[in-house]
């Protein structure tokens, strides 16, 4: 009872938007703009900078406190709060009252290993980001994480079970990104670098108007 209620409420708290609760106060469509997503990432590119933080900071919280609250109702568990960030993750991307079309989850995934370990985030996120600047494409980041995490995680707790449940949440943030790995490939995708040196040049052109 207390893993179907680690994972229930794990899932209820992923469900959770605050990308379409921030969309619906600017009127805006996320779904319809952007990249398609009720995520940080599309909050970022089509309603603004501050809100993609709030977005994420949120989203990374939501799947804090559900780590912690499965943790706390199976304390005993290799996987406890595994089960409850995971759902959150799950609930990010399949919100049952938004016709299971939410988010991509990677927000959602860096608070569930931030949850679990701050040194393997700091390690997984330092490799992750070095990957990004270096090919330029922001698949980089979520691929590398999910092909990570599950082999850190299993070696830290010497637990099959862990790698399991950590493979098939990675497995999903791999799924969400396929599409944006495909458009690297094809070169086709946002550059980083571009993307970043053209926020700069807007963000210089606006000091020197002021």
């Amino acid at each position: 009872m207390r893993y179907i209620l680690s994972v229930l409420i794990g899932y209820l708290l992923g469900c959770i938007s605050p990308a379409s609760m921030i969309a619906k106060k600017k009127n805006r469509d996320l779904r319809r703009e952007g990249t398609g997503n009720l995520g940080a990432t599309n909050t970022f590119l089509t309603v603004g900078k501050k809100y993609g933080i709030m977005v994420m900071s949120f989203d990374m919280l939501k799947a804090i406190i559900a780590f912690q609250i499965a943790k706390k109702l199976l304390p005993l568990s290799a996987v406890g709060g595994l089960l409850g960030g995971g759902a959150a993750v799950v609930g990010h991307v399949f919100p049952v009252h938004m016709k299971f079309k939410g988010g991509k989850g990677l927000a959602a995934f860096a608070g569930t290993v931030l949850a679990y370990d701050p040194a393997i985030f700091v390690i997984l996120l330092v490799i992750s980001v070095t990957l990004v600047l270096i090919c330029n494409y922001s698949a980089a980041m979520p691929m590398s994480a999910s092909l990570l995490f599950p082999i850190m995680a299993g070696l830290r707790d010497g637990s099959f079970s862990v790698f399991f449940l950590t493979s098939l949440i990675c497995g999903l943030i791999v799924y969400k990104h396929w599409g944006n790995l495909l458009r690297a490939c094809d070169g086709t995708d946002i550059k980083v670098r571009e993307y970043l040196r053209g926020h700069s040049e807007e963000n210089g052109d606006e000091t020197h108007g002021e």
